[in-house]
């Protein structure tokens, strides 16, 4: 009994005791901000938490959402970082969704405090709001403003780790809030129109698991890829642009667009989908091109029908032909009419163009043609970084070799007819089915006939009854069989 008297009179004087210090506190910060003028109190304070910090083994870090007119970026990768490591049984979170189809963002509630554990060392994470007012200086005097709203992150730990989160814990935040973002980001589609970019977004659905092609060129396209992304100091070290170029090549309907999209969603690399065609000079796709960012895939696809690729061993003598000459006094024609000045010029070109309509055109296709290979290994390739550049074709030997070397189309991709694994891959996908008793008819056809994986799927679509889908193919594939052996019989005969 006298022992718990006893604890209970310690406990009183305490209580009482942290009160009186509490008053205090509160009477001196009161006799501050009554007494000493507004723009001392900062450095009062700014004092006060010096010998704090010296008194305590705690130390502290703020960092706030902006440094002048810029954005912190420092903030807005812990904010990031941090909504992935909040527990879901904190008392306060705020929940917010900016965009449809989205997931949540769970993140601090201003004046909630959080711990965060990294690498066994515990560091207090704490939301601080504060309303500042706005205040302009004109002639030595203060005017107040509107109030706007000042946050803080405020990370709390042991003084003996501060190089610990200088120089690790932070940087590792950085990183970690750019994969989220990545990885969390809506992927565009650009088209070119004009000198410039229209961007839609993309959802393409296509990944490398639903994609039906050889396994064994998935997996060496996969891997070429996941090197490629990993090799920025390589790529510097050889002094060689940060970019790599794919071409498709195959029969229509053999997945090479669904590739392109595959590789994108992979990576998490936009899109830019350049029309050629509507590209009529060398400036105009230099502007496409440096207006491009980086960690994209610039794609041209149907090449051999975009511009005309002749074959340089083609061209032969025709270089010195008289039409060659004729192109030449052309181009010298025009150069010295962009010259005039004012109205009287546009009037001159409007009427010579009319009158070389076709000399003017091919000479304009072989100026994009010239632009394009030098973007692809030239100058110009350096002008962004970690960029994949995918030409697609149906008919590979139509292209002009000089476009086909090494440092320009480093990985040839052939997207053949469907083979028994890609046709197992697009009944996964259309039906949810490993396994039937029609699959080895089917595969057993599949390896005599030409058929396309979006013939195949075509088939499959046509009803939600897996039995009825594939007995529906199977049919199919004998029409083909029947169809080639005759047409077959009929070359023969002739």
């Amino acid at each position: 009994m006298v022992a718990e008297n006893k604890f209970f009179e310690s406990y009183k004087k305490a209580v009482t005791t942290a009160a009186s210090v509490a008053a205090s506190m509160m009477l001196v910060r009161t006799v501050v901000n009554e007494v000493i003028p507004y723009e001392l109190r900062d450095y009062v304070f700014s004092r006060f938490d010096v010998l704090r910090s010296r008194l305590s083994s705690q130390h502290t870090i703020v960092i706030d959402q902006a440094e002048g007119y810029a954005s912190n970026l420092v903030f807005d990768a812990a904010r990031t970082y941090l909504s992935t490591r909040i527990n879901r049984s904190m008392r306060s979170l705020r929940v917010s969704m900016v965009e449809e189809g989205k997931s949540m963002v769970v993140s601090l509630e201003p004046g909630e405090e959080m711990i965060d554990v990294y690498q066994g060392i515990e560091f207090k994470w704490q939301l601080i709001s504060q309303q500042v007012e706005r205040s302009s200086i004109h002639t030595n005097s203060r005017f107040s403003g509107s109030a706007t709203e000042s946050r803080s992150f405020v990370v709390s730990f042991h003084q003996k780790h501060k190089d610990k989160i200088l120089h690790s814990y932070l940087p590792f935040i950085l990183e970690q809030a750019k994969a989220i973002r990545e990885q969390d980001r809506t992927l565009q589609l650009h088209m070119n129109e004009g000198d410039g970019w229209c961007p839609v977004n993309l959802h393409h659905p296509s990944t490398f698991d639903t994609l039906a092609m050889d396994p064994k060129l998935k997996a060496a396209v996969m891997e070429d890829l996941a090197r490629f992304v990993k090799r920025r100091d390589y790529y510097s070290r050889i002094g060689k642009a940060w970019k790599r170029g794919y071409l498709l090549y195959g029969p229509p309907g053999t997945g090479k667009s669904s590739l392109i999209a595959a590789m994108a969603n992979y990576l998490k690399f936009d899109i830019y989908d350049l029309e050629l065609a509507e590209v009529n000079w060398n400036t105009t796709l230099r502007r496409l091109l440096v207006g491009m960012s980086n960690r994209s895939i610039l794609v041209v696809e149907d090449i051999d029908c975009s511009v005309d690729l002749q074959k340089r061993d083609e061209r032969g003598s025709d270089d010195t032909s008289p039409s060659t000459s004729n192109d030449d006094k052309v181009r010298c024609d025009l150069q010295l009419l962009s010259c005039r000045p004012g109205l009287i010029k546009h009037m001159i070109i409007h009427q010579f163009i009319s009158n070389h309509l076709p000399e003017i055109s091919a000479h304009v296709l072989q100026i994009t043609l010239s632009g394009l290979l030098n973007f692809i290994d030239g100058l110009w390739s350096t002008s962004g970084e970690e960029r994949i550049i995918v030409l697609t074709t149906n008919f590979k030997d139509r292209l002009d070799p000089a476009l086909l070397r090494p440092g320009r189309m480093d990985m040839h991709i052939h997207m053949g007819y469907c083979g028994p694994h890609a046709f197992r891959v697009l009944a996964s996908n259309y039906h949810a089915i490993d396994e039937h008793n029609l699959f080895a008819d089917i595969e057993g056809l599949i390896r005599e006939v030409e058929v396309t994986p979006a013939e195949v799927a075509e088939q499959l679509m046509r009803s939600d009854d897996a039995d009825t889908a594939l007995e529906g193919l199977l049919e199919y594939l004998r029409g083909k069989k029947k169809d080639a052996s005759e047409a077959k019989k009929m070359e023969t005969e002739a």
